[in-house]
C-alpha cells in the first residue's frame, strides 16, 4: 500500500508526546528522533513534529472507545467530551495531550 496522506500533529516535546501517545491511546513508535517521529495507528502513520501545538485535532477509530477512554483518562488526558452516541451511528469522545493538541477517538470509519 502507497500512502499519500498523513495526520500531523506539533509537540514542543516530540519525545514526551511519543510517550505519552503510546501510553494513553496504544499507538506504535514506528520511528522517534528528537525534532521528529512516526507512529502507527493499525496500518496507518501520524507524523509528529516540532512547533506549536494546536489545530483542529486528529480523529482515530476505534473498536472499543469505552476502554479506550478509560486508558486514556488514566494517562492523563484531559477530556473535552465526554463518550457520547453520535445520531449517526458513532461512540466517541475528545481530549487534549499535554500539549494542548485535540484526539477525537470513536466507532466511526468512513
Amino acid at each position: 500500500m502507497t500512502r499519500t496522506v498523513f495526520a500531523l500533529a506539533r509537540y514542543q516535546d516530540v519525545r514526551a508526546a511519543v510517550d505519552f501517545l503510546t501510553a494513553a491511546f496504544g499507538f506504535e513508535p514506528h520511528e522517534v528522533m528528537k525534532d521528529h517521529a512516526e507512529i502507527l495507528v493499525g496500518d496507518d502513520i501520524i507524523m509528529l513534529g516540532r512547533g506549536t501545538p494546536g489545530g483542529p485535532g486528529v480523529y482515530v477509530a476505534v473498536d472499543d472507545p469505552d476502554a479506550h477512554h478509560d486508558k486514556a483518562v488514566a494517562a492523563g488526558a484531559v477530556v473535552t467530551m465526554e463518550l457520547t452516541d453520535q445520531p449517526y451511528g458513532s461512540r466517541e469522545y475528545a481530549c487534549k495531550d499535554p500539549e494542548g493538541n485535540l484526539w477525537f477517538f470513536g466507532t466511526y470509519r468512513p
